[in-house]
Order: structure tokens, then C-alpha cells, then sequence
């Protein structure tokens, strides 16, 4: 089985180490996606603002690597405050097609760049 490197020319530049998201057959993994635009500067706003971000930072991911929101079947999201969790699920309920993927929510200590949400998704190619 090969693994292929995905990187979205629209998400800012990761190292060489880290990759946008890794694809075998039939699968894509994205990595997870924080609130920074294409410089990997994290953006202004919100929990919901950053939960867009995140959101299309994914959906720049998957257009890399030949796959869709449609095609998502299982998402993560990464909270650094449950507090925030029904201001994250307003957005989400709103950019998320339906049928919604499976999806687990977990507070998280700290997150890189001291964000306030990170999310990661898998989908089929």
C-alpha cells in the first residue's frame, strides 16, 4: 500500500516533516486544521469565526486530494474550552452537509498556537 503526501496550494505551508493530510486507497486523513489563513496567521474572532476556518481549511485539504465534504465520514474537533461547544456546533450545523459525519468532541489542554479549536476529519476518496 503507498501513502501519498497531500498539501492544499490554498492552506499556508507546513514543514517538511507534517503533511495537509495523508491518502491511501479509498481514504483521506486530514490533519488537524486550526483558525490561520494562508500566511499561518491564526485569524481574528471567535469561536465561530475560527470553527469556519477550520472548516474550510479542511474543505481547501480535501480539494487537494480529489475528495469532497460529501465524502467525510468521520470528523474530530478539538476544543481548548466546552464552554464553547454549542457556539462551535452553530457553525458547524451550518457548513457541515448533512448527513453529518460521525464526529467525537474533546476538550483539549492546549493547542498549538494557543487556539481555541482544532479539527480533523477523515473521508473517502
Amino acid at each position: 500500500m503507498s501513502i501519498e503526501k497531500i498539501n492544499s496550494p490554498k492552506n499556508p505551508a507546513v514543514p517538511h516533516i507534517l503533511s495537509h493530510a495523508t491518502k491511501i486507497p479509498g481514504l483521506i486523513f486530514v490533519s488537524g486544521q486550526t483558525p490561520v489563513d494562508k500566511e499561518g496567521v491564526v485569524i481574528e474572532g471567535g469561536i465561530q469565526e475560527h470553527t469556519a476556518q477550520c472548516l474550510s481549511n479542511i474543505g481547501n485539504v480535501l480539494e487537494a486530494a480529489g475528495s469532497s465534504w460529501e465524502k467525510v465520514v468521520k470528523i474530530t474537533v478539538y476544543l481548548k474550552d466546552m464552554s464553547n461547544f454549542e457556539a462551535m456546533n452553530q457553525v458547524y450545523e451550518e457548513l457541515v452537509p448533512t448527513p453529518k459525519p460521525a464526529r467525537t468532541c474533546i476538550q483539549a489542554g492546549k493547542l498549538p498556537n494557543d487556539v481555541d479549536v482544532e479539527i480533523e476529519a477523515i473521508a473517502s476518496t
